[in-house]
């Protein structure tokens, strides 16, 4: 199964499992940027995926492109979907020269995440504003993702692109009861470099990690003692081309906000898996396990299953779910 940033909804009226990820014509049979789903009932046998969005259908949209790490939320009586558009062609402010003086300046352009709505976890959505992205447009962002917090205040959780930042950063901000609209400013989380194990991989002798720092693909989890988690990503090994390409190891990671809240402190934990994998996110199984699904590798990826456990609010991997693989 083709696939990049899996979101698992785990559906306990039909028994359904949906696994949202962007459009691939070539498996889908259905042209055009947008998100396809595949359903099972087992977490191994999987029905050809059906697209649920496509960009070319919502009149008026800012975006050419992307269609990236697609989720969706069931949220009162409807479902929404929230996924990551760009147009190159609308460019940002290049920022100015950063503290660490790093030679290259990325031009930047409008990226951000969407949303919109449907009766159905089938679709189809309908973006609620196709003028712009629900965070700030003047930001770079991607990967948005929906917490709830202890009050019922909705938030989108994303990560604000290295290619504006340098040390990308992890972002709240608040969101109105319809989700439709951002309350406030954004509120940082964590930035990159945070991770104290980055340069663990650097080869002795060679200097330590520069920047850039990368942050990807935030999914939060509240563990049974209150504390809230986020999956997360980055590269390990970083090597930044002067085109902004990255090379370097995908990581899948995660941290800790022991207070419960959003705004943390939040406190980085070791890599869950390394081996090129990442952007993965928790979800509960129908026979009560928790589990994690993820793509490896980053190019040609393919999903992967994770059963998981909990102690307190560390989290690790039991085994890999080899059981529930397909034929490559």
């Amino acid at each position: 199964m083709p696939l990049h940033d899996p979101f698992i909804v785990a559906d306990s009226d039909t028994r359904t499992y949906y696994l949202y990820t962007s459009n691939e014509p070539s498996v889908s049979g259905v042209d055009g940027i947008g998100t396809m789903v595949y359903r099972s009932h087992d977490l191994r046998d999987w029905m050809r995926p059906v697209v649920v969005f496509l960009t070319a259908e919502q009149k008026g949209i800012w975006a050419t492109d992307g269609a990236w790490a697609p989720e969706v939320h069931a949220w009162g009586d409807k479902y929404y979907l929230f996924t990551t558009l760009h147009n190159e062609d609308e460019k940002l402010p290049v920022p100015p020269p950063n503290r660490w003086g790093t030679p290259f300046q990325v031009p930047n352009h409008r990226r951000g995440t969407v949303t919109a709505v449907s009766d159905s976890l089938l679709g189809p959505f309908t973006v609620v504003d196709p003028a712009r992205p629900t965070p700030p447009e003047n930001l770079m962002t991607l990967d948005g993702t929906l917490h709830v917090d202890p009050s019922g205040q909705p938030w989108m959780v994303y990560a604000h692109e290295w290619l504006q930042t340098i040390d990308g950063i992890m972002e709240a901000i608040r969101l109105a009861p319809d989700l439709t609209r951002t309350i406030g400013e954004p509120v940082f989380l964590f930035k990159g470099s945070d991770a104290p194990w980055l340069s663990e991989q650097i080869p002795g002798g060679t200097p330590h990690q520069l920047p850039p720092y990368i942050t990807d693909g935030p999914q939060l989890h509240r563990a049974p003692d209150g504390s809230l988690l986020m999956l997360w990503s980055t590269y390990e090994k970083n090597v930044a081309g002067r085109d902004g390409t990255i090379s370097g190891g995908y990581v899948q990671t995660y941290a800790v906000s022991e207070s419960g809240d959003i705004t943390g402190p939040w406190q980085q934990r070791r890599p869950l898996v390394r081996d090129d994998s990442g952007h993965g996110m928790l979800f509960a199984s129908f026979d009560g396990r928790l589990m994690m699904v993820l793509h490896r590798p980053f190019g040609n990826a393919r999903g992967k299953l994770y059963e998981m456990q909990l102690h307190g609010h560390e989290l690790r991997v039991l085994r890999q779910c080899t059981d529930l693989d397909g034929g490559e």
